[in-house]
């Protein structure tokens, strides 16, 4: 490869991904930019910086993002808040087997740019325990709200029951499984009041990541200046009807 060639690439940012919309709140649209330095045969892109031109002023802004390499990145406009301005959903892909994504959103009212979810924030918040128990089952316990939830692993095949479970249901050793961090967070108008939720997904593993018994789902709500958990689900997983 031309080392010329790497090093104009490494020093010039392009346009990664494009959204229009009034952010700052002064009823004129504005640009909204991702630019990042995309990575030779590669879908890696680093350096993402979110750019933000004045639709009145076509002034600029930049905002460095704590986390700024990935794939596939996107922006989502929206309003999270209530005010009736648009902010800034920002959604990168980690490229892990996990299918573990970040995502930050930005709120830009008058030229100034205040973080208003941060995923590493989330995932410190929203913690788990997975454990194994007797008679196919396994307990998830959702830490920072005290729920349980319950679910019936047995008819994950006979092969795997009998590498955990005795013949009598029990187990063999003890097991833990483990959430992972987010994968999934989408703008969702719940209470249809133009104003954004957030559903977050998180994959429940039991053994190991392929091993997926399910995921939590997350309602979150803008509310005294943060977001709240509102409601929150296990969804498990289905399995062919015996005929």
């Amino acid at each position: 490869m031309n080392n010329h060639y790497f090093m104009a690439n490494m020093m010039n940012p392009s346009i990664v991904a494009f959204a229009r919309g009034d952010v700052n709140g002064d009823r004129i649209p504005d640009n909204v930019y991702l630019t990042g330095v995309k990575t030779p045969s590669s879908p890696f892109i680093q350096n993402i910086i979110l750019l933000i031109q004045d639709g009145r002023t076509g002034r600029f802004v930049s905002v460095p993002l704590a986390d700024n390499t990935g794939y596939n990145p996107t922006l989502f406009l929206g309003d999270f808040t209530g005010n009736g301005v648009d902010d800034i959903l920002i959604s990168i892909a980690t490229g892990g087997s996990g299918g573990i994504m970040n995502y930050y959103i930005y709120s830009f009212m008058n030229n100034i740019a205040k973080l208003l979810f941060d995923f590493n924030v989330y995932n410190e918040q929203y913690k788990y325990d997975v454990n194994y128990k007797n008679n196919y089952k396994v307990e998830v316990i959702s830490k920072n709200n005290n729920e349980k939830y319950i679910i019936d692993i047995s008819n994950k095949g006979a092969d795997y029951l009998n590498e955990i479970y005795n013949e009598d249901g029990k187990l063999k050793n003890p097991i833990t499984g483990f959430v992972n961090p987010l994968s999934g967070l989408y703008p969702v108008d719940f209470d249809s009041n133009k104003a954004y939720e957030l559903l977050a997904y998180q994959k429940i593993a039991g053994r190991y990541n392929a091993d997926s018994l399910g995921y939590v789902l997350n309602t979150l709500s803008w509310q005294d200046n943060r977001f709240v958990l509102v409601n929150q689900y296990v969804a498990i997983l289905g399995s062919p009807t015996k005929r």
